[in-house]
């Protein structure tokens, strides 16, 4: 089995080498797009994976009430119910402080570069910059949170 991956690990590496799909023209030449267009694409993908990670969130709530139901029906006993009904809400309450550090990040992130226009390679680093420092706050909140 580790072989398999080893295996097809170095395929795909070797593969990745001997594709070529770009021609060698500078990005500013050829591209036809604007850097708008490019930020209009950005946020449409944003708003796609947010769509889809709270209708995977609404799914996942709907599958635990019915899984709860029919463990009240089967009348499993208490203790295996217990454990698997059991929630964790701090869980749930740190979910929600990242996603806020995430999004307040992005939001930050998102009028820095607004005011740095035009945009270009910076842009992107003071996105990554602003979402890591974001991470850096949350890991300073679960490490003070459990203590």
């Amino acid at each position: 089995k580790k072989m398999k991956k080893i295996t097809s690990l170095i395929v795909l590496m070797a593969a990745s080498f001997l594709v070529k799909a770009q021609t060698s023209v500078p990005i500013h030449q050829s591209s036809n797009m604007s850097n708008l267009e490019m930020v209009h694409i950005g946020v449409l993908v944003s708003v796609l994976i947010a769509i889809m990670y709270f209708i995977s969130a609404i799914v996942k709530r709907f599958l635990d009430y019915r899984l709860k139901n029919k463990i009240i029906e089967k009348g499993v006993s208490e203790t295996i119910a217990t454990a698997i009904i059991q929630t964790d809400s701090s869980t749930d309450k740190n979910n929600n402080i990242k996603w806020f550090a995430i999004l307040m990040a992005i939001s930050i992130g998102s009028a820095i570069i607004y005011i740095t226009l035009p945009l270009g390679i910076h842009s992107v680093a003071i996105m990554a910059f602003c979402i890591a420092i974001s991470f850096l706050g949350y890991y300073f909140f679960l490490k003070n949170s459990a203590e």
